[in-house]
């Protein structure tokens, strides 16, 4: 979802619930005309952030953040025409996030454009232990989730690598 801006991504902590992205996803590739499917899991994820430069500052920042991380999983889909995908798909991922285990926080809905923007946070001992990002538009349909620890202020570093979209978090006003 390039025009609604997603707010954070984070992280399931090992103990945490973890969802199941439903098989029925990877029907998806065949009608579409642009799939990303990223899955990172332990050992190769913490391999991937050796790759990473403690010199440079940008990635010293992604590694730090990604060294509390158990996976990365995302999938997007892009299709030629809107409509392709069925809307039992997204529903058959909302359901396994329902309270108390889980929140919405952020929901956006664009009836104009069609777009919607969900974000759902699980929270264990007062820590984020876990979220999940939903995007859909009509033509495109975006699933993150990502399992592990994260510390949030560094959250936005992640964002355009390991096939995570770019993160925009909306700047706080300063009181007059």
């Amino acid at each position: 979802m390039r025009k609604l801006p997603i707010l954070l991504l984070a992280a399931l902590p090992l103990w945490a619930q973890e969802i199941r992205l439903p098989p029925e996803l990877n029907r998806l590739s065949a009608k579409a005309v642009e799939t990303v499917d990223v899955t990172l899991e332990g050992p190769l994820l913490q391999m991937a952030a050796k790759f990473l430069s403690n010199e440079k500052p940008d990635e010293a920042q992604v590694k730090a953040l990604i060294s509390g991380l158990k996976s990365i999983q995302v999938k997007s889909f892009e299709f030629a025409t809107p409509g392709e995908y069925p809307e039992s798909d997204v529903e058959a991922i909302r359901s396994q996030l329902r309270a108390p285990a889980w929140q919405r926080i952020v929901g956006v809905v664009s009836k104009r454009e069609g777009e919607n923007a969900e974000v759902y946070t699980k929270m264990v001992n007062d820590k984020i232990a876990g979220l999940v990002i939903l995007a859909a538009e009509p033509r495109e349909l975006t699933i993150v989730n990502i399992v592990g620890t994260i510390d949030l202020s560094q959250l936005s570093a992640l964002g355009g690598r390991f096939g995570v979209p770019r993160v925009e978090l909306p700047r706080q006003k300063k009181d007059d």
